[in-house]
């Protein structure tokens, strides 16, 4: 199947310091494609996959699994590192939960981590009934495009694949036992009006983490998909300033062309 346009991946050969980006559930890179862009121009090496199932058509989805969407997280962050001398992962919703894990099994290979309003739980009475559910009903509403500022759409599928959702529930339920294993600086971004992922989410993970560098940050102008929000500027500033504190002698390594 074709991608949908603005839904390909995105990558960009910078300086020695790279960062994955993780997109959401039922999302695509577009809704990270401003934020890598922002980085790159900066002269950071960027990697931002379209991760399997996603982009193309949520039929596409039903048949992978969050196996699938780590691997290739897994895989993008080993290509990184292999090429630069320090990693950073920042993620977005599920993208976030996908970042926890690369933590929690990657330890001091990862610099720092940045997560935007990321998912700790499927919630509401479908998660109870998923197990079953997934049998008789192939998918469900959509939740794409929570976004507070008018005109501005993801690039994303209108229906959730009941499967899927299945696999990611199982996902959240293993990240979250692996919560105490993540180490790094964590740089947290939250909506208090999200209609996707709860503030209790931020809460959990933030209170099982074993990070001593944390940070956080309300974003009080945005809803789920904050990175094409309101909030987008500052979420772009914010990070760009998480790296270069950890970073202080080679996170501005001067402008390179965006190919």
């Amino acid at each position: 199947m074709p991608v949908l346009p603005g839904a390909e991946p995105y990558r960009h050969e910078g300086g020695d310091i790279g960062v994955l980006l993780c997109h959401g559930f039922t999302g695509s890179p577009q809704s990270l494609r401003p934020w890598a862009e922002y980085l790159a121009e900066r002269g950071l090496t960027v990697s931002l996959p379209l991760l399997p199932g996603h982009g193309t058509r949520w039929q596409d989805m039903q048949v992978t699994s969050w196996q699938d969407w780590y691997a290739e997280v897994d895989r993008e962050l080993r290509l990184l590192r292999d090429r630069c001398e320090r990693v950073f992962v920042f993620g977005l919703s599920m993208g976030g939960a996908l970042t926890l894990r690369l933590a929690a099994r990657h330890g001091d290979a990862i610099s720092g981590i940045v997560l935007v309003n990321p998912g700790n739980k499927v919630h509401g009475v479908m998660a109870h009934a998923l197990p079953l559910v997934r049998h008789l009903m192939a998918s469900t509403e959509g939740i794409a495009s929570d976004i507070a500022k008018e005109g501005v759409a993801e690039v994303g599928y209108d229906r959730v694949p009941l499967h899927a959702a299945h696999s990611l529930r199982e996902f959240f339920k293993l990240v979250d036992g692996e919560l105490p294993q993540v180490t790094q600086p964590v740089l947290l971004l939250h909506s208090p009006q999200d209609h996707v992922v709860p503030p209790a989410d931020s809460a959990r993970i933030l209170g099982r983490i074993s990070s001593t560098d944390v940070t956080e940050i309300l974003l009080e102008r945005s809803y789920h998909v904050a990175t094409l929000d309101h909030d987008a500027d500052r979420i772009f500033e914010e990070s760009h300033a998480f790296i270069g504190r950890l970073t202080p002698n080679t996170a501005e390594e001067g402008s390179s062309t965006v190919v």
